[in-house]
């Protein structure tokens, strides 16, 4: 009987009408009314202040956004790091810790200012939700508490969640990918100003992990009448924190190509030199052994991220000065990380010259002939400099518009990148590259920050920058999950393979890179390993990190973990790890390679046999 009986039980539940789901509208029109309702109908100006607590640092943050239009500037001073970013319609602009301006418009970054101006402005208030495509999402329950989730893509900009709490209605959460990484933004705490209902806590968390979570709250919020809209505009900088040896207008210093690296010597604070390497996609930074030998003191502990999966805590500090050749920057803000990597490199890699250095000078990196030149912007003739390429940026990265077989998208430009294109996942699954390649293989292609980065690598078609089209490069379709290259907005990364057939002039001020073919040979391109395995330095030789299935090193018997301890009869610790990648680049198929494998009695000898795998 008792059986039966809950037959009947459950029968008689399903028999029960269905509760409607609420509406978009109905969600919205709750929040309204639990926000404060038609007092913010009167409001023009929003300014608030907050505390900030995370990554290791404290200090402040402000926001001044238009009630109407969400146009905002957003300025913090957290630990040593002062800047400010802000979008006035127009524009999203950044002014980053160094005290440089620069548009931002590559990649999703315009989008996530349009994003947050309809935030500010609660453009799912206003009639057709402001312009937004909004849809329920259904509830979901987190900690036992349910909300009503909303998927909103505003006019312009790029859909994000809103989760709204189903009992008080308010605001509780954000959802939304920033590049690579989703950035949940959470709300509590909500308190009364003016009649408005504000959060007073918002934690905000990228997915790098609880230590790097940043907590902001709010210390003051003010009304007030309508800003004029320049006070949502890019401000006017001019940098003059640098002097270049005898009044001259540009500098040139000799460099090293080393695995596409550019390489070249850096006085820092007096001492030295020290080895850095030079790199569009990147900042200057220091690794944590160059600022201890300078004594020098860290702040903070953000996350870094780079093409692996891993995360790296990054510190901040500040320099006297950094010289390079004639040129000698002042009060420098730096940041700290271990970018080097365990031996990937066989070359010292000390430091970095990236963004903030580039973006005060007009850059020309003569690859063939070995020399960069760093020119003030104000005395740059572009009359020899080549085809002349718009570029935006994403980031600190200059992003263009090209083409791979024909298929556009936009291609971060990258001199810190030994590759030749690489092409993100997202992109590749979106234009089905790899089954338009069925000859490839996968394998470890880069290492950098967060530890190595596989791809499939096959030889590609024609790639387009701008007006300049270079054919049949090596491509690596990238299967990487996390990092760099899982963005969904951006379709691929070019390297210095691709680079230094160029003399590549980048003008950061007028966002226009020139490419102008190389006078010099160019060696070393259009080629792919043919040992069928990563290698990296380690105590006694050299490490197998990884191994290509059906490549030389597989059929040789080579296992991951194993360390080579000589190459036809030499010790592997005398070949630089770089100039033996180079070797099994572009020695031919077939040619036999004696390895010793271990020491002692577990030590054998093997034959390698190179091996096309594209």
């Amino acid at each position: 009987m008792r059986r039966l009986f809950a037959i009947a039980a459950i029968a008689a539940l399903y028999a029960l009408p269905a509760i409607a789901a609420p509406t978009a509208t109905e969600i919205l029109t709750a929040n309204k009314a639990a926000s404060g309702g038609s007092v913010w109908d009167g409001k023009a100006t929003l300014t608030t202040s907050y505390d900030y607590v995370g990554q290791g640092m404290t200090g402040t943050t402000r926001s001044t956004a238009d009630l109407s239009s969400g146009h905002f500037v957003d300025d913090f001073h957290i630990g040593p790091m002062t800047g400010a970013n802000g979008f006035d319609g127009k524009d999203g602009w950044a002014k980053d810790p160094s005290g440089a301006v620069t548009v931002q418009a590559g990649g999703d970054q315009r989008k996530l200012a349009v994003n947050e101006a309809y935030r500010w402005a609660n453009g799912w208030w206003k009639k057709d939700f402001g312009g937004a495509d909004i849809r329920y999402e259904g509830t979901k329950t987190d900690n036992n508490v349910a909300y009503d989730v909303l998927k909103v893509t505003p006019k312009d900009g790029k859909d994000f969640e809103a989760w709204f709490d189903a009992k008080t209605h308010l605001l509780m959460r954000i959802v939304e990918k920033q590049g690579a990484q989703t950035v949940t933004t959470t709300f509590s705490g909500y308190k009364s100003f003016d009649g408005a209902m504000l959060p007073e806590k918002t934690l905000i968390d990228d997915g790098s992990g609880a230590k790097y979570i940043q907590t902001v709250t709010l210390t003051k919020a003010e009304f007030t009448a309508k800003a004029d809209n320049s006070t949502f505009s890019a401000p006017k900088v001019e940098l003059n924190d640098f002097t270049i040896a005898g009044g001259a207008k540009e500098a040139t210093f000799p460099i090293k190509i080393i695995s596409n690296h550019i390489y070249s010597d850096v006085m820092v604070n007096g001492k030295g030199p020290y080895s850095f390497i030079f790199d569009t996609g990147g900042h200057n930074l220091l690794t944590p052994e160059t600022a201890k030998a300078l004594d020098l003191k860290m702040e903070g502990s953000m996350p870094g991220h780079g093409v692996g999966n891993g995360v790296k805590d990054i510190g901040i500090t500040r320099l006297d000065t950094v010289k390079i050749g004639d040129l000698t920057l002042d009060k420098q803000q730096v940041f700290v990380l271990d970018f080097a990597g365990t031996g990937t490199e066989g070359y010292p890699m000390q430091g970095m010259i990236g963004f903030e250095a580039f973006r005060r000078f007009v850059t020309r990196i003569d690859y063939g002939r070995g020399t960069m030149t760093l020119i003030e912007p104000a005395a740059f003739d572009p009359k020899d400099a080549g085809t002349a390429i718009p570029f935006e940026m994403n980031g600190q990265i200059p992003q263009i518009k090209g083409t791979f077989e024909g298929i556009p998208g936009l291609f971060d430009i990258d001199t810190g990148a030994r590759d030749e294109i690489t092409l993100t996942g997202p992109f590749v699954a979106k234009e089905g590259l790899r089954a338009k390649h069925p000859k490839g293989v996968e394998a470890v292609d880069g290492w950098g920050v967060g530890g190595p980065a596989r791809g499939y690598v096959t030889r590609g078609g024609e790639l387009a920058l701008g007006t300049v089209k270079i054919p049949n490069v090596v491509a690596s379709l990238s299967v990487q999950e996390k990092g760099a290259f899982s963005d969904a907005s951006y379709a691929a990364n070019v390297g210095g393979g691709v680079l230094k057939r160029f003399i590549v002039t980048f003008d950061y001020e007028h966002r226009i890179m020139y490419l102008k073919p190389s006078t010099e040979p160019v060696t070393d391109v259009g080629t792919f390993d043919r040992s069928g395995m990563w290698v990296n330095e380690a105590k006694g030789g050299l490490e197998i990190m990884d191994v290509t299935k059906g490549g030389a090193a597989e059929a040789a018997g080579l296992k991951v973990g194993e360390i080579i301890t000589a190459i036809d009869g030499k010790p592997a610790s005398k070949t630089p790890v770089y100039a033996l990648r180079r070797d099994w680049r572009n020695q031919a198929a077939g040619t036999a390679v004696a390895l010793e494998i271990g020491t002692g009695k577990a030590a054998r000898k093997v034959k390698l046999v190179l091996k096309d795998q594209i």
